[in-house]
């Protein structure tokens, strides 16, 4: 999943770059279209990277247009990072000279203008497609998103120096569009709560009255598939378990959800918690026994890679870059559709938990392995040093 597309060399323990006696700190204008975390799995994954570059040595500008790079409790007033406010042009010109302008998302006004920025400066633009080119997205209003390839996105595409992929098979996506600029695959890096015992809570307690706990995490939004989710688990009808669905509502599509649940007669089964705050995210996943994700599209899944660094086995369609998960012995993943999504859920409902917590430490120690922020970052900064020695 991590492997890259154009050759990548192994990463280094080194922090700093450049030539001879004038080795220098990388210097990065990260922009993200909202880091509040109602936004989502990229407001949590783009405020932690901008942490672990500067551990790694980087001299770190997050700006976003919203100003919410500045308001967001994701990123602490202590932490070493120039928060910006303002205008691109101004953000750019208070920053002073860059190194790379990483701008994550496109389609939106602010990624066109960061786009013309960089290239009337001359700045190395690297662009996180974030899963904004894959069919679903592509299909998912269609129209506007023609006319605005033809007017602008494209070429802005064709401009930049990188295009980063959190997996292969987005990468290999967009290479069918022929824009002629390397693709790069790094995956999202992952927080790992240490091994202090909390993680083992879960197979000694007895769950909500001695029931299991299904959980999705994520926006309540069309490409997440909750509808199929919840015509499948009223076919399964699995005794003993319960489902929870946390997070943010997006363009009213939770009351379309809440319609299915009341029309299968699941109101005793399903419930919708809302979006948590980020402190309640250990208490969230340690509640559960199983982690589900039934999406059309994604191009990562980081509510996935959170929960197995929580010890919760997942069940997520082949929709999502997670083929591994069978292979590694710590989850299932079934077609986008009703049915693939109902053999997943009997499959992993018939489990008892003393199954699934084994499985899920497996996942635990998958991802501590090889979705480190150290490894991913160090693999950031070697793509940032070969985009701006090419200059």
């Amino acid at each position: 999943m991590a492997s890259a597309l154009i050759a990548r060399p192994a990463p280094t323990a080194s922090r700093l770059w450049g030539s001879g006696s004038k080795s220098r700190f990388v210097k990065v204008f990260l922009a993200a279209t909202n880091l509040q975390p109602s936004y989502g799995g990229p407001a949590f994954s783009i405020s932690r990277f901008a942490l672990a570059l500067t551990k790694a040595g980087a001299e770190v500008a997050l700006w976003t247009p919203n100003k919410s790079a500045v308001s967001t409790p994701l990123v602490r007033p202590d932490a070493p990072i120039l928060c910006m406010t303002g205008t691109a042009s101004e953000a750019l010109d208070r920053f002073g000279a860059v190194d790379v302008l990483h701008d994550n998302g496109i389609w939106l006004w602010h990624n066109h203008v960061l786009a013309d920025l960089a290239a009337r400066r001359r700045i190395p633009r690297v662009v996180s497609t974030r899963g904004m080119l894959e069919p679903w997205a592509m299909k998912h209003k269609r129209w506007k998103k023609k006319l605005a390839w033809s007017l602008y996105q494209r070429r802005d595409l064709m401009r930049a120096h990188c295009h980063h992929t959190t997996a292969e098979q987005e990468a290999r996506n967009i290479q069918g569009f022929d824009l002629g600029v390397p693709v790069r695959v790094i995956p999202n890096g992952v927080d790992v709560p240490e091994s202090d015992g909390t993680v083992t809570v879960r197979v000694e307690k007895g769950g909500r009255g001695g029931r299991k706990t299904a959980l999705f995490v994520g926006r309540v939004h069309p490409i997440k598939g909750l509808p199929m989710l919840v015509d499948a688990w009223a076919r399964v009808r699995p005794a003993g378990w319960v489902m929870e669905i946390a997070g943010p509502d997006e363009g009213g599509h939770r009351a379309r959800v809440e319609r299915i649940v009341a029309a299968a007669g699941l109101q005793d089964a399903i419930s919708f918690s809302g979006p948590f705050n980020w402190s309640a995210k250990a208490r969230v996943f340690l509640g559960a026994d199983l982690f589900v994700l039934p999406s059309h599209s994604e191009s990562f899944g980081m509510a996935i890679a959170e929960a197995l660094a929580y010890g919760v086995p997942v069940l997520t369609t082949k929709a999502t870059p997670w083929a591994e998960l069978e292979n590694r012995g710590c989850g299932w993943q079934v077609e986008p559709t009703i049915d693939g999504i109902a053999e997943g859920l009997r499959l992993a409902t018939r489990c008892d938990r003393e199954t699934l917590h084994a499985m899920g430490m497996k996942g635990r120690a998958w991802v501590a392995a090889e979705f480190g922020w150290e490894r991913v970052v160090n693999e950031f900064m070697t793509a940032y040093e070969a985009i701006a020695c090419s200059r």
